[in-house]
């Protein structure tokens, strides 16, 4: 009897899985046809080849050359910068990779724009690396996403939590909350946030967390004091803030920002946290040796690594479209305790 072939209609890029559908054989066996293994029957090849035809379908080189043990190398977008997260990001997803056996090809771009990250990744294209990952912290980073070819594993870091596909961040809302949280079961009535740019996730994130927070408890939400992510900016923040008598509780969006208010605050007379208590974000390696050493949320960037490397190696190997792994992670991150929160002067 004739083998008759189902429809199959496909309104994204054609996937294995496609092929292996409207041939009728399984995806095995269109894996052993592209890569041109000798035990296919001469019948099921023409089929499958019929189906590559008729579907459009290019093979994903990636996950050949990864299956075959012909590419270790693994490609990193991220901006050219010195910022905490980012650079500890990329240094843990280095160190994972090269667990794994992976070689890391980093592109430093100047300017997250779409311009700049499609170069980038043509240039990791061009290197025949097996799959991507962007570090995507801001808007326009994520927006230039869609622009991309999708023939390509690739995999974004931080980038808007809202993507449902190919992304691994940390929870920066949650983080924020439990700051937030811890600030005011201290006793006091509101606390004040030095946020970090508008236009970075992590910022927007840490935002909605605050206001979370003191919206669950009936708190007073106060004007929100803008500033980058630079001690300095924190430093000017800092300044106003402890010029204002009511302000008793500070949530910094970054440990920078919490430097920086730290040393406003010795300046103007106002002791932390005897008169001020002061939690930041990020857990920086000088942290605990602030003075007083810092409250503050630690993200995991170990395990945002390690996760990251999972999805993107599901992604090459075709595990994702497989067995429908889930390609969105979300890591909690923790809130550490030190010297720097107390109950409000009476």
């Amino acid at each position: 009897m004739e083998h008759t072939s189902p429809s199959v209609r496909v309104n994204r890029e054609p996937a294995m899985t496609d092929v292996a559908r409207l041939a009728g054989v399984s995806h095995q066996t269109v894996s052993r046809v592209l890569s041109g293994h000798p035990n296919v029957r001469e019948r099921t090849r023409l089929r499958v080849r019929a189906a590559i035809e008729q579907l459009g379908y290019r093979p994903n080189r990636a996950a050949r050359t990864l299956a075959t043990g012909k590419s270790q190398l693994l490609g990193v977008v991220a901006q050219n910068s010195t910022l905490f997260g980012p650079s500890s990001l990329l240094a843990a997803f280095e160190q994972a990779a090269a667990a794994r056996g992976f070689v890391v090809s980093v592109r430093r771009v100047e300017v997250l724009d779409p311009v700049a990250i499609a170069a980038a990744v043509e240039h990791h294209r061009e290197q025949r690396a097996a799959g991507i990952v962007v570090i995507a912290p801001t808007a326009a980073a994520d927006e230039a996403l869609s622009q991309l070819p999708t023939d390509m594993p690739l995999v974004t870091i931080d980038g808007d939590p809202t993507r449902q596909h190919g992304l691994v961040t940390v929870d920066q809302e949650a983080g924020a909350y439990e700051a937030t949280r811890y600030l005011l079961e201290a006793g006091h009535e509101t606390v004040w946030h030095v946020a970090g740019p508008a236009d970075w996730f992590d910022a927007a994130g840490r935002l909605r967390g605050w206001k979370l927070a003191l919206e669950d408890r009936d708190a007073e939400v106060p004007p929100v004091s803008p500033a980058d992510w630079s001690a300095a900016s924190g430093y000017r923040a800092g300044l106003m803030l402890a010029r204002m008598p009511e302000v008793t509780a500070v949530f910094a969006a970054n440990d920078h920002l919490a430097l920086g208010i730290l040393r406003a605050m010795h300046e103007r007379g106002r002791s932390v946290p005897g008169d001020v208590s002061v939690v930041g974000f990020d857990d920086v390696p000088e942290a605990a040796y602030f003075i007083p050493p810092l409250t503050t949320v630690r993200p995991d960037f170990d395990k945002v690594a390690a996760q990251t490397l999972s999805v993107l190696l599901a992604r090459i190997s075709g595990e994702e479209e497989e067995n429908g792994c889930s390609t969105r992670r979300v890591i909690t991150p923790t809130l550490v305790e030190r010297d720097s929160v107390a109950p409000p002067p009476e």
